[in-house]
């Protein structure tokens, strides 16, 4: 076989591998992300066991209109611009590598209003395929829904785990989120619908 270049979704798809092992590891990353931008509270609901819907929806900083779009980038970060951020980094992410994996997997949107802004921008990608930014309707702070999660993927032996419903995000997510709230002081909200 000769050497080539992967295709930019195969090379996404593979990434994705190393960051979504299961629906708790999304909502540990969409978490994460919420409280790094500031948080005092973030909702999340589940929809038959994050394998139809994961929505992370939270009060915090928001996104720039000209950001949005980079928000679903590979390697697109606000937490690091020289390998002295990249040593003293204090967030709970900083590579640029989770939502556009994420995205890579599922079909995501992204709504967010910055701080001091009179609107909303909302960006999608389905299959790893990135929309333009379009106005959309939201408070201050960021809303991300990931759906399908797999639909794209040969993932014959994560999918008999889903079709139990909660366990398969059950107390990987609740562990988790409560960690991080305890650390954080904000509120989170917590929703389940089976499925």
């Amino acid at each position: 076989m000769a050497i080539r270049v992967l295709p930019e979704h195969l090379v996404n798809q593979i990434a994705a591998g190393e960051v979504v092992e299961r629906p708790a590891s999304v909502i540990k990353e969409l978490v994460e992300n919420s409280l790094d931008a500031g948080a005092r509270r973030i909702d999340v609901d589940i929809e038959a066991g994050g394998a139809r819907l994961m929505r992370v929806r939270d009060d915090g900083g928001g996104i720039e209109e000209a950001e949005v779009g980079l928000a679903l980038a590979r390697h697109a970060t606000s937490k690091i611009d020289s390998l002295d951020d990249l040593e003293a980094v204090a967030s709970l992410g900083f590579r640029g590598e989770a939502l556009p994996s994420i995205a890579s997997v599922s079909r995501l949107s992204l709504i967010s209003r910055a701080a001091g802004s009179d609107n909303a921008w909302r960006v999608s990608a389905d299959n790893g395929v990135v929309s333009e930014p379009l106005p959309a309707a939201h408070p201050r702070g960021t809303t991300v829904e990931v759906r399908d999660l797999f639909f794209n993927t040969p993932a014959t032996d994560f999918m008999p785990r889903l079709c139990t419903g909660m366990p398969v995000i059950g107390d990987h997510k609740i562990t988790g989120v409560h960690q991080y709230s305890i650390n954080s002081r904000s509120h989170q909200n917590i929703g389940h619908q089976g499925g």
